[in-house]
């Protein structure tokens, strides 16, 4: 054979088949070669032309005749007998078929007849190595979308439904069932629905083989979302409960780390109702790989409950949290929808009760405004959270007001308690027409109990004063019974059945009170201080303000079960009212005996379901890293701003506790995952709880390990750009301690700070920049490590665009004058050499007026010509050469500055140093970035 022993495997990036053209003592053509060598009885000379099929083809596409005897050549090679050739071959078919796919118009149908067939035959081949290169060139083509559909249903389908058939070889089987899973996500959803669901739902039962059911369990959240939310939840879901139960423990852990996955697809009351319950079984599962797998998807899991709408946040295309903006209306304090509403309560309280906003919020396209605000539900009563927390009393009747408020959402009633931080609340309630919307609230009406309320508010008028607390107790008792005998016919409306929960536990609570609680009413009444000012705000509203509430009410043209949710809300505050002080003091006890009592009460919600918050806050617990994963901590805090994002800033209470336990924890690693990250959930909170919960921690972390400085470091300026501006001059004289770390090699984290600090440049007012961040960049400038100085070298030029940007012209001559001292007279040339590159970037950003350059920085920059270090004298050239003289300033005619320039150029053109004649000759053309020539100057 001849010209073969210069091929060796790795000659890939020569082209294989130029042997070809060598003109041998055969006397044969060039394709009389390739078909002598493609059958010939050495193996290697086959495998060299099964690699070099595409230079073949290359070669022949010009000449239709000679490329399709090519083509039968390969189809004769693709039965060769040797598996080695074979493999070769199935390697080039993608690249292969991507040229025919260039060369369409000349070969239309020629990969359809020949490669195609080729692809499916070796789908069955008998050598293990074959098939999978056959697997693999068929991903490719799918997903370059180079298989034509009914090829897919007529060929390829068919194939992988007899190979996975029940009766089919084990191996084969398990490949088959791979491949399907993997070809789910490049399929219409038609196709996988039609021909590939309905045979991965029966191996998803296989009783023979379990490596086929962990293969369907692994992959089963890409199915899902092929198929989408309807097959999901009919035909996915119960074989999905199946293999969560599997005996085997891998099919059991392989559910739990697609969990996320198969939540995404489902709908909210699927998500809840069924797969919740699912996960907690998966949780307390008794192997422990199971419950690792399932703790670190317990996360990821949560974040599916997550709702824009609710949240005041979403993820922007380009991966960033942002807010959605919200209407401020200072002489009202109620939510009205409207077309420019898009935030949630959870963001109105930061937004109304601060004079400034530091974090920019960008208003959304007009769809998504709609969008948002028809799903909006504007839970109001979140709007007063913080303050109540605040009170001393907050848990003697927050659990019924809880109770009231929520009544009140279901039934379409949108209440706003009194507050000091929102004006024109103290005048007077605003009317039901301001809050109600009947295109997001509507269901059938209700029966009338007006008049039964009328009564009810009759009765306790009189015996205000005559009465005491057990004969108020039976007025209540006896009317609230009235209301609930009257809604017993209209039980199955779901709007009904919550206003009777809230009925009853008001009538429990009259039932349970005591004579004694009118004692302690009379003493809390001669102090004239309410204990719980929302709370009391809301729950002791005066007879007449409610009787006016009420024809308010009535008068609206709101429909008749308003009334009614608004009537029984006016039950419930009377009785409220009157069990205030008794339930107070029996909470105060119960209190005392039990002090975990209003830690648990804190960490209540209705986002996600509870007990999956309570597995989430246990991550912390060190028995689990004992008996679960030593890392379980750090799984916690990776997901926790995911988790803090679903359950919105309104319930932040429910994870503050756990943050700060993470925050303190022993392993750094968990400490560095919430540096990363704290930006973030500054971001979610909103600015005054991050004042308030993360500042604090995030000033620990600035004097922690240098591995989570780091987390901090990188992402500096947008945590600061979040604080008010007060706060935000607290870190000025902190940001010089990041110039000292543990280890002095630690060279990247000073290169980080200063691209950190060109940015936070605009948080800060000239004087606090020149007091303060101008010493740290001068320090970064003499850093032993050149790249850090080059990078601070850009970072003084930013400071001196800050300076003379605010007209703080003072500022930056004195700035001027010490870059002048401390470079361009500077002992070591690499001093020298960093004045000429400060002045280059300051004349290519133009961060100065050229006046002022010219007067200031060119003489001393023009001096250092004479400079004895060749290096200092290059960069000066490349400075007046390139930027300098390019300017429309020094090309002007009769510019007293432009012969001083041109002379110091000549004299660096006659240089001594080659280097500094040849910068200082030539000149980088402007144009082709891609293909810069050179031309000399005489």
């Amino acid at each position: 054979q001849v010209g073969f022993e210069d091929y060796g495997p790795d000659c890939d990036s020569m082209r294989i088949t130029a042997f070809l053209d060598i003109p041998g003592q055969d006397n044969l053509t060039p394709l009389a070669r390739l078909e002598k060598y493609a059958f010939s009885d050495n193996i290697f000379n086959r495998q060299i032309i099964a690699r070099g099929l595409l230079d073949v083809f290359r070669d022949f596409s010009n000449n239709e005749e000679d490329f399709l005897t090519v083509m039968e050549i390969m189809v004769r090679l693709s039965e060769d007998a040797e598996p080695t050739v074979r493999t070769e071959l199935m390697e080039q078919i993608p690249p292969i078929a991507i040229f025919l796919q260039e060369s369409r118009p000349k070969f239309p149908t020629a990969f359809f007849e020949y490669l195609m067939p080729i692809v499916v035959r070796y789908l069955t081949d008998v050598n293990n190595q074959v098939r999978k290169a056959g697997q693999e060139a068929l991903l490719i083509l799918l997903e370059q979308d180079l298989v034509a559909q009914i090829d897919i249903e007529n060929k390829v389908c068919p194939i992988l439904l007899d190979l996975s058939a029940p009766d089919s070889d084990d191996e084969y089987k398990v490949e088959a069932v791979n491949i399907i899973c993997k070809m789910a996500s490049v399929l219409s959803r038609t196709t996988v629905e039609h021909m590939l669901l309905p045979r991965f739902c029966e191996l998803c039962s296989d009783g023979k083989l379990f490596q086929v059911r962990k293969i369907c369990a692994a992959n089963f959240g890409d199915i899902c979302n092929a198929v989408g939310q309807e097959a999901t939840e009919r035909l996915l879901i119960p074989k999905f409960f199946e293999l969560c139960s599997d005996s085997v423990w891998g099919m059991r852990k392989a559910c739990a780390e697609c969990f996320m996955a198969v939540s995404y697809t489902t709908s909210p009351e699927v998500r809840r109702s069924k797969l919740s319950p699912l996960f907690i079984s998966l949780i307390s599962d008794t192997c422990r790989w199971v419950r690792q797998a399932a703790f670190q998807s317990l996360g990821p899991f949560i974040s599916t409950f997550a709702n824009p709408s609710s949240a005041g946040l979403y993820i922007r295309e380009d991966g960033t949290l942002s807010i959605r903006p919200s209407v401020q209306d200072g002489n009202s304090s109620s939510c009205q929808p409207s077309n420019n509403i898009t935030s949630v309560s959870s963001s109105t309280n930061a937004t109304l009760s601060s004079s400034e906003q530091p974090m920019e919020i960008k208003p959304e396209s007009s769809t998504e405004e709609v969008a948002a605000e028809v799903n909006t539900k504007l839970p109001v009563e979140n709007l007063n959270k913080d303050k109540r927390e605040e009170s001393s009393d907050s848990s003697s009747s927050g659990e019924d007001v809880s109770r009231l408020s929520q009544g009140d959402k279901v039934a379409g009633v949108v209440e706003v308690t009194k507050d000091s931080s929102f004006p024109g609340t103290n005048s007077k309630l605003p009317s039901t027409e301001d809050v109600f919307n009947t295109f997001l609230y509507w269901r059938p009406p209700l029966p009338d109990i007006s008049q039964d309320l009328e009564l009810l508010q009759f009765k306790t008028e009189k015996h205000k004063d005559s009465c005491s607390v057990p004969c108020n107790n039976c007025v209540a008792s006896s009317e609230i019974k009235k209301v609930l005998e009257s809604l017993q016919e209209h039980l199955d409306d779901p709007d009904v059945q919550a206003q009777v929960q809230v009925l009853s536990a008001a009538l429990r609570a009259a039932q349970f009170d005591s004579v004694g609680d009118y004692e302690t009413k009379k003493m809390e009444e001669s102090s004239g201080k309410l204990q719980n000012k929302t709370i009391s705000d809301e729950t002791t509203v005066s007879d007449a303000t409610c009787s006016q509430m009420e024809e308010d009410a009535f008068s609206s043209p709101t429909s008749q079960g308003n009334i009614s949710d608004l009537s029984a809300s006016s039950v419930l505050k009377s009785t409220v009212k009157e069990q205030h002080s008794g339930t107070s003091e029996c909470l105060k006890k119960e209190q005392e005996s039990n002090p975990q009592l209003e830690d648990e009460k804190s960490k209540l919600q209705d986002i996600i379901p509870q007990p999956l918050l309570d597995q989430y806050l246990s991550m912390t617990d060190p028995a689990r890293a004992q008996t679960v994963d030593t890392e379980i901590a750090k799984h916690c805090a990776y997901s926790l701003p995911g988790v803090a994002l679903t359950l919105g800033r309104q319930n932040w209470h429910c994870l503050k506790d756990t943050y700060e336990t993470l925050a303190s924890d022993v392993q750094w690693k968990v400490r560095r995952t919430l540096a990363f990250s704290i930006h973030e959930l500054a971001v979610i909170l909103g600015d005054q709880l991050t004042a308030a919960d993360l500042v604090p921690i995030f000033n620990g972390f600035l004097k922690d390990l240098d591995e989570v400085r780091i987390g901090v470091l990188k992402h500096l300026y947008d945590f600061l750009k979040l604080l008010h501006a007060e706060k935000r001059r607290e870190y000025l004289y902190q940001l010089q301690e990041f110039v000292v770390t543990d280890n002095s090699r630690n060279w990247r984290f000073r290169y980080e700070l200063a691209e950190q600090l060109i940015l936070i440049l605009e948080l800060y007012n000239p004087n606090d920049v020149y007091d303060y961040l101008r010493h740290i960049a001068l320090t970064l400038c003499s850093d032993k490590v050149s790249e850090v100085r080059w990078i601070s070298f850009r970072l003084v030029v930013a400071i001196l665009q800050k300076f003379y940007a605010n007209n703080a012209n003072a500022l930056g001559l004195n700035f001027i004058n010490e870059l002048v001292v401390r470079f361009r007279h500077c002992s070591k040339w690499v001093g020298r050499q960093a004045f000429a590159f400060i002045c280059q970037a300051v004349v290519e950003e133009e961060c100065m007026p050229v006046d002022q350059f010219v007067e200031h920085l060119l003489p001393s920059l023009l001096s250092l010509a004479s400079d004895p270090v060749p290096n200092v004298r290059v960069l000066l050239a490349k400075a007046l050469r390139q930027t300098l003289l390019e300017k429309a300033y020094f090309k002007s005619v009769g510019n007293p500055h432009l012969e001083a320039a041109e002379e110091t150029i000549l004299t660096l053109q006659s240089d001594r140093d080659q280097d500094v004649s040849f910068f200082a000759t030539i000149k980088l053309k402007q144009g082709n970035m891609d293909n810069t020539t050179i031309e000399k100057q005489s």
